[in-house]
Order: structure tokens, then sequence, then C-alpha cells
């Protein structure tokens, strides 16, 4: 099966709406990988706080100032790694500022002070500011918020766009892993039969009775908390249905004929398996795949909005909406309705795509 420059592409093209989804997919996986480059809050974790600016509307703009900081310059690949990097400088938000020698007094912003007299004060020594040539006072800086900021004043775009690199490495991983058990197992179970088909789908059938997000849950509760047990918990359920995909097929093929010939001249059972069965299979395994990307995208919002994901301040949508639930009835909705639309977008995107893969290789 060759889907690319294919009649199957071609046919896949012609579906607009699994086109779409492909492209919007696409578009996410460019901001998931080159993310801290281009997101307005390029810190570690996409946690620059400042609480004085907390639950501010989309479109707020505030002038700061940036105290410099003792930090080491990080290098490329210690940017990559951490997908992010620390800031040499604080910012810290300002209404105006008064410059006086080699001092700057800065008048600190306050969304409920506004009487000048009260407002908070602050001096800094120049020597310990950056410098702005853009602009009229060269010690301030203007940061907008196109979506606003969060309960901790941190930048709600950057937290959504920092989140598509969880979600897109959870399926990632939770797909490769579930394909690496599936496959074999269940390529084992329909072409030997008997007692192997047996035993093997003995176990499936024990998983399968268990209800995915409580076996989830168990595997967390077993081998802890956190980002990278999430990939585990989730591909370790998901081998299931990969296993009873590539077991029917493979019973629908090992009795043709171009089976019996590799038998006939002396192939193994693993060339005949792995070399003339599974890349006739491939189809409805790419399907299955999607369908399963979408699912693991669920689950790892799912565990996460329960604190047994992806754990606080990594910027995984589904720690953002338990973050910002309690103001659902609210006019700041937004900040749980955003993460759960992102969450609502990819999954029906790969459903999307799924559908339209079924369709153009023909997989009944």
């Amino acid at each position: 099966m060759n889907l690319n420059g294919s009649k199957n592409w071609q046919k896949f093209k012609k579906n607009k709406l699994a086109f779409g989804g492909l492209i919007f997919i696409v578009f996410l996986m460019l901001i998931a990988i080159i993310g801290p480059f281009i997101r307005p809050d390029n810190t570690v974790n996409v946690n620059n706080q400042q609480l004085t600016i907390s639950k501010q509307k989309p479109g707020f703009s505030v002038d700061v100032i940036r105290q410099k900081k003792n930090v080491e310059e990080a290098g490329f690949w210690n940017k990559i790694g951490n997908y992010g990097w620390e800031k040499p400088y604080k910012e810290i938000p300002v209404t105006e500022v008064i410059i006086q020698e080699d001092k700057l007094i800065a008048i600190l912003y306050s969304p409920y002070n506004t009487i000048a007299s009260t407002q908070e004060k602050k001096t800094f020594s120049i020597n310990n500011l950056e410098l702005n040539n853009n602009s009229k006072s060269v010690y301030t800086f203007h940061n907008t918020y196109f979506l606003g900021t969060d309960r901790y004043g941190r930048d709600l775009l950057s937290r959504l766009m920092g989140g598509t690199i969880i979600s897109l490495s959870v399926g990632i991983i939770a797909v490769l892993i579930s394909l690496l058990i599936g496959i074999p197992l269940g390529a084992l179970a329909g072409y030997y039969g008997g007692w192997v088909d047996k035993l093997i789908m003995w176990v499936i059938n024990v998983i399968w009775s268990i209800p995915t997000l409580l076996l989830v849950m168990a595997i967390v509760f077993a081998f802890g908390k956190g980002f990278g047990k999430v990939f585990l918990a989730v591909g370790l359920t998901m081998w299931v249905e990969v296993a009873r995909i590539v077991r029917g097929q493979v019973i629908s093929l090992r009795e043709k004929e171009f089976i019996e010939a590799g038998k006939a001249l002396g192939y193994s059972d693993l060339r005949i398996i792995f070399k003339h069965i599974l890349p006739n299979i491939t189809s409805p395994v790419i399907v299955i795949s999607a369908a399963n990307f979408a699912a693991a995208i669920l689950i790892e919002a799912g565990l996460s909005f329960l604190g047994l994901g992806a754990q606080i301040p990594t910027p995984s949508w589904g720690n953002m909406i338990k973050e910002h639930y309690a103001f659902i009835t609210t006019d700041l909705a937004y900040l749980a309705y955003l993460p759960g639309l992102m969450i609502m977008s990819l999954v029906l995107a790969f459903m999307l795509v799924g559908n339209g893969l079924r369709d153009a290789l023909d997989v009944k």
C-alpha cells in the first residue's frame, strides 16, 4: 500500500473533511516542533507568572520593564531538550516610569488600584534594566496577550501552544507502543492458531473486559504519576484493539496461495509473517492507529484533569481545564473552554483522517 502519489492519495484528497483534518494536524505538529521559538512565552513549561495581570481578557496589553537576572544563556540543544529556556530578566508590569539620573521610578501596574496617590512605586537602578531601542521610553517593553492571561498571569495563547507537544507526543508514543505489542501478538495468534491463539485471545479478552480509564488509572497508581508514565499507561491499554485487527486479517490471509507458495519454498514462519503477510494488512492498521491516536489524546486529557497525568505547571490541556473549570459560570469561562476546544478539535481531526483513510484504502 502506497498512499503518497497513488490513487489512494488522490482519493483521500477528494475527501475535504479528512484532508482539512490532516492539514490541521500538520499545523499543530509544526507548532509543537518549533513552539519555544514562536510562542510569546518561551520559558520552560510556559510558566512565566505575573500575578498582577492575572485573569485579563483577550487583547490585554501592558508595559513592562525588564530587570536583569544572573542567568547563563542556554545553548540551542538545551532549549530543544527543555522545550524552552529561562529568561535572563524578570518582567515587571508598570503603568508609568520616571527616569532620574541613574535611577528609574516605576509605578507598578495594578488592576484594582487606580488612584494615583496610592499606586505602588518602586525604584530600580538603570544599570540593572534591559534597554529597548524601539520604544519611546528605552526601558519599557510592550506586551500584548492575544488570548488574555490565566489565573496565574501566564499567557494563555502560549499555554495552549505548549499543550500541543503534550497531546501529540502522548498520542505518537502510545500508538507506537500499541503497535509494537499488538502487531506481533495478533500476527502470532492469527498465523499459528491452536493453543497460541487461545492463550493470546484469553489475555486480550481479560484486558478488553476492564474499562480503559480504570486500567490506565491502575497502571498510573502502580508506576507513579507523571508525564512519562502516561505514555506507558495509555500504550499498554491500546494494543488489544491492534492485536484483534491484525489477528483477523492474518487469519483471512494465511490460507492464500502466495502464503502456501512461501511455505513450499521453505521460507520460515517469521519471514512469511513479517515480509509477506504484514505488508498486506497495513491499511486497517493505519486506520485503527488514527482512531487510537484520538483516544490517547482524550485519555491523557482525562488523566491530567484528574491529576494523574502531566503534572502542573506542565501545559497540558487537561490540567489547564482543571485549573480553570471553576470559572465556567463566569465571564472567564473561556479559560476552560479554549483548552477543551483544542482537545475536541484535535480528536475530531484524527477521527476525520481515520475515516478518510478507511474510505481511501477500502478498508471493510
